[in-house]
């Protein structure tokens, strides 16, 4: 199976993994020139920008080590392009989630970064 359709299927396995937390998935893989965000939800009051990493083992590190400092910084440019097309935020907080999922095992972080 290739890298992207791996991917794939760990960001609908972690779209609902989040919404059988009461998170509303609002977009799947949301892009821009500057890149993308895997998921948007809200949850409750907040809307949450998602970053999902899969790794098969723990032999090049954990997921959510690959969220690098350089990592954060697109994901945040790109929220901020979405937040710019939906005209703001409709007044709800913002928050940056990721979802590691290393083999079978989920690992939700919300508030990462």
């Amino acid at each position: 199976m290739n890298k992207r359709r791996e991917g794939g299927i760990r960001e609908r396995l972690a779209a609902a993994y989040l919404a059988e937390k009461g998170l509303e998935i609002l977009e799947y893989n949301y892009r821009t020139a500057r890149g993308e965000i895997d998921l948007i939800a809200r949850e409750s009051d907040t809307l949450v920008f998602v970053e999902v990493k899969y790794r098969r083992d723990a032999r090049m590190g954990y997921p959510q080590e690959a969220v690098t400092p350089a990592k954060q910084r697109k994901i945040r440019q790109v929220a901020a392009a979405y937040l710019a097309e939906k005209g703001g935020s409709g007044g709800l907080a913002c928050r940056f989630d990721v979802v590691a999922v290393l083999g079978e095992e989920i690992t939700w972080i919300p508030g990462a970064f």
